[in-house]
């Protein structure tokens, strides 16, 4: 067996720190446990991210890098109605297939607003960022539509706590979302 390259550990970490901090957030997620999951020792992962906090910002970057490719992908060659509904659609199959991509978005809000409070605004900026590049994403194919694009990002928060909190597919606060926009038939009940 064919030993990995540091950036192929590199990016088993990634995953693996994805699923850790999806379900317990930076503050409650151990490097000990990241390593463990892949595979690793806590000073070979600290020869990969130069800390916890280096870590969850590599996660954070992909997690947002991850979404603004489906969306991307999605809206590719339409625009309007089409690519809004193309996009609703590529995302709820996303988060019902890969959870823990919605997961780890919730947790890096909640992250940030914890470590500013504590004074580091790195994590902020960071995500900030994310957010900003995924918004104009979505802002292009709908035609650069303020009302539009507010009114799509603003669903996609309400799908992501809907589906955090363990909402299932067939519970009438589905009913005022869009089709595309609803997991029914996506989830396993």
């Amino acid at each position: 067996m064919a030993r990995m390259s540091a950036e192929e550990r590199r990016e088993s970490v990634i995953r693996a720190a994805t699923t850790e901090f999806a379900r317990g957030g930076y503050y409650g997620t151990s490097t000990e446990a990241i390593a463990k999951r892949v595979g690793v020792s806590q000073p070979y992962l600290f020869r990969l991210f130069p800390g916890k906090k280096a870590l969850f910002l590599a996660v954070s970057q992909r997690c947002m890098e991850d979404t603004i490719r489906t969306f991307e992908e999605a809206a590719k060659g339409l625009e309007g109605e089409e690519a809004l509904r193309a996009m609703a659609n590529a995302y709820t199959k996303v988060i019902a297939e890969q959870p823990e991509r919605l997961l780890m978005q919730m947790q890096m809000y909640v992250s940030v607003a914890a470590a500013e409070q504590a004074g580091d605004h790195e994590l902020g900026e960071a995500v900030r960022n994310g957010w900003m590049r995924l918004w104009d994403t979505v802002h292009l194919p709908l035609g650069a539509d303020i009302d539009g694009t507010t009114t799509f990002m603003a669903y996609g928060m309400l799908i992501n706590c809907l589906v955090a909190m363990g909402f299932p597919p067939e519970h009438r606060v589905w009913e005022g979302l869009y089709p595309e926009a609803r997991l029914e038939g996506r989830l396993e009940k």
